[in-house]
């Protein structure tokens, strides 16, 4: 059955090998790549042959072995070998927070190793000892080997996920094509693939990439990647998420994507209205993808975190134009390191997929492109699509290099590259028949962490020391000093809170993500700001992470706290959770006012004083109005269409705390402009702005300014009236005064 149907086992997932000349054929110029892997990239973990050795200052004996003897003649009995291996990994591990992309075919002087099949394998059993040791305690995997040999290439495009017999044979058969769809799928299928792109230039000979990654002892420690998926209604995207995390493939009419819902409404419109969260696991000992063995069963989110050791944090967007509030309080408050955006082959780059493109290029996130529903759609209406992204990714607004993803030697080559330089993977894939899954999957794998990630490196002094620490006892690790003993949260922790949950019989949850610092349980913190700008005094009970009891929270990880005394309707969504510790006692400072440097996108009139948007700031998301506009040439107080200028901005409603340097979006419906705040303003800057933009009357609604003016008016016309009355009684005062008539009886 399993010939039968074309499918082919694995330990990554399923595809269809009879369709993978239709990537080969709508993939995008290679040229570009080609040139652009030419050149020197600082922030690629295999640009650097010398990274791969150790420092000569480091051992005395270094330049008596090169790393290819190290490799393919490694000795159990020899020390020195060993210990040479296990700083260079430990290093580079510790450089690259615990992940590392390991380059073996080079020399440290850049000259070729000339690796054979027997050295290959002599490498990966070297590497898969050395990884063992306690000093590194990882696993490691191999990816790419470039002088493969042909079949084994052409097993890299395929690949597949656990699922049982009795699921495929209950899988239905495909629908028949029609004939024109089938004459092009032929003609497609009979071209010649185009030629993968090319390794660096300084490459000559094999070169193989490992991947190697630490193993967790806990879940605080366990890698964690954010992607927001966005794109038009109907892209595929819950579908897509519901292929990865369940690994099994849809039927065509949206079956993936059912469990992925939050609402009944959502399962029966098939339409994502609030900000769906999911995860994909890979094993910490093998590196495939974690999933039950059942397909019709999902692993619980424990499950995954105890088998894991790298997490993708899906945040599973709405695409209707009537939710854009969520989704892009979903980007700016989620903090997501990518983009996934998901394009449909038969409808192109319309509607609001754009507007998403625009809000990621806007909020400074990577982008990759994920082009749906390939299996369904014509051969040339899929070539206009990509005619059309490859258009607007190369335009000015963009600038981006538009590269299409087809083995894993461009997965990896566009993975190193693509959060330094102006690289967006394109993908082609099918839900229904598994095509260019493995590519995308493959990329989840070795894409890099897109932020600072502090959580602590695992060693056994580590360990000992946060035993001490969940003790009581104060550690000394260097110059800081880490646990209760410490004196409370650190006074630089913030946490943003972006959900509400409140538990029976347990109390208020809040999560969100620790945009710096470190919390832990029983930590005082400050909660805030209230609708009158204060913060009240609490303190972590228990952290969760991905559904799992935590001792700690680093920055850029996302978790669940439990808040002591707090009840529902003191919590709101933008408020923070602040460090207070015996050195900082002092309530935190929060203000309606503040102001930032703005660049206008779009608008058809102009902007001026006392012009109101929607403003988004991390997972602050308030109405703010324009105090005063300063343009650099100060030629006026109006801002147009491309218009650059520092605007001063004022809530309507509350107060909130934001911190400098923050991005922001103010919109209305759709997306006005982009900035980042400069700064907040006190009390007496507050009080003199406002006091500026309203000519001291210090109103702004409607509704006072009409009862002010009316004041106005009614005293300037009671004084008229006044001076009208003592000007005619000035003027008859020399005239004879007529008596009045007596009242009749």
């Amino acid at each position: 059955m399993m010939d039968k149907l074309g499918y082919r086992i694995s330990s990554m997932d399923i595809t269809n090998d009879n369709a993978a000349g239709t990537a080969a054929k709508y993939s995008i110029d290679t040229s570009l790549f080609d040139s652009l892997v030419d050149k020197v990239n600082e922030c690629s973990p295999c640009s650097d042959p010398a990274t791969n050795s150790a420092d000569p200052a480091d051992s005395p004996t270094a330049s008596t072995r090169t790393l290819k003897q190290r490799l393919t003649k490694f000795d159990d009995d020899n020390a020195e070998d060993a210990k040479f291996l296990a700083d260079l990994l430990d290093r580079r591990l510790t450089e690259d927070r615990g992940e590392v992309m390991f380059e073996v075919g080079l020399e440290a002087d850049g000259s070729s190793m000339d690796l054979t099949d027997d050295d290959v394998a002599k490498v990966t059993a070297t590497l898969t000892k050395v990884v063992q040791m306690p000093q590194v305690a990882s696993f490691v995997q191999l990816l790419v080997d470039t002088g493969a040999p042909a079949a084994a290439l052409q097993s890299e495009k395929t690949f597949a996920r656990e699922f049982s017999l009795a699921q495929t044979e209950s899988t239905p058969a495909a629908k028949p094509k029609r004939a024109g769809q089938a004459k092009a799928a032929n003609a497609i299928e009979q071209e010649k693939d185009m030629p993968t792109p090319a390794v660096p230039s300084s490459v000559k000979g094999r070169t193989v990439y490992y991947l190697i990654r630490r193993k967790p002892d806990g879940v605080e420690q366990i890698l964690e990647v954010r992607v927001a998926v966005v794109g038009n209604v109907d892209a595929g995207k819950s579908t897509m998420l519901g292929v990865l995390t369940q690994g099994r493939l849809d039927d065509g009419r949206g079956k993936a994507r059912v469990a992925l819902f939050r609402h009944q409404h959502e399962i029966e419109s098939g339409r994502t209205s609030s900000v769906g969260l999911e995860i994909l696991g890979f094993d910490k000992t093998t590196g495939a993808p974690v999933r039950h063995t059942d397909p019709n069963r999902k692993v619980s989110w424990d499950a995954v975190c105890e088998r894991s050791s790298k997490l993708i944090s899906f945040l599973d967007l709405a695409g209707h134009e009537k939710y854009l509030k969520t989704t892009v309080f979903g980007m700016a408050g989620g903090a997501p390191d990518y983009v996934m955006l998901m394009v449909a082959a038969n409808a192109g780059l319309s509607g609001m997929a754009k507007e998403h493109l625009g809000l990621a290029l806007a909020l400074g996130i990577p982008v990759f492109v994920v082009i749906t529903k390939i299996d369904m759609c014509p051969p040339n209406v899929l070539d206009g699509t990509i005619k059309q992204l490859t258009k607007v990714l190369r335009s000015s607004g963009c600038r981006k290099l538009p590269i299409a993803i087809r083995d894993r030697n461009s997965v990896l080559m566009a993975a190193s590259r693509f959060v330094g330089q102006r690289v967006c993977p394109i993908f082609q894939i099918s839900n229904v028949t598994g095509e260019g899954i493995d590519s995308l999957q493959t990329f989840l794998n070795v894409l890099p962490l897109n932020r600072c990630f502090s959580a602590p490196v695992s060693t056994p002094a580590q360990d000992n020391s946060d035993t001490a620490a969940s003790k009581g006892k104060a550690v000394d690790k260097g110059k800081k000093v880490v646990g209760p003993a410490a004196g409370g949260a650190q006074a630089n922790m913030q946490f943003d809170i972006s959900e509400i949950f409140v538990v029976p019989f347990v109390g208020t949850i809040v999560s969100g993500v620790v945009a710096s610092g470190t919390l832990k349980p029983g930590d005082p913190v400050w909660l805030g700001p209230d609708y009158n700008g204060h913060f009240l005094q609490t303190a972590v009970r228990t952290i969760q992470r991905k559904r799992v009891d935590a001792q700690a929270a680093y920055t850029g990880q996302s978790v669940s706290l439990w808040l002591k005394k707090i009840t529902r309707s003191q919590v709101r969504k933008g408020m923070v959770l602040l460090g207070r510790n015996e050195q900082h006692s002092e309530e935190p400072f929060s203000s309606k006012t503040f102001e930032a440097e703005v660049v206008v996108l779009y608008h058809s009139t102009t902007i001026s004083s006392k012009y109101q948007a929607m403003v988004h700031c991390g997972s602050v998301r308030q109405t703010a109005r324009v105090l005063s506009i300063e343009q650099a040439d100060g030629s006026s107080e109006t801002l147009r269409t491309g218009d650059r200028a520092r605007v001063v901005f004022q809530f309507i409603r509350h107060p909130e705390y934001l911190t400098e340097g923050t991005r922001l979006i103010f919109r209305e419906g759709r997306t006005k402009g982009v900035g980042k705040v400069l700064r907040v303003l006190s009390k007496a800057e507050e009080f003199e702005a406002v006091s500026k933009a309203t000519k001291g009357t210090m109103l702004f609604d409607h509704r006072s300014l009409k009862v002010f003016n009316e004041g106005v008016r009614h005293k300037a016309a009671s004084a008229a009236n006044a001076a009208a009355a003592r000007a005619t009684t000035d003027s008859s005062a020399g005239t004879k005064k007529v008596p009045k008539l007596p009242l009749k009886s």
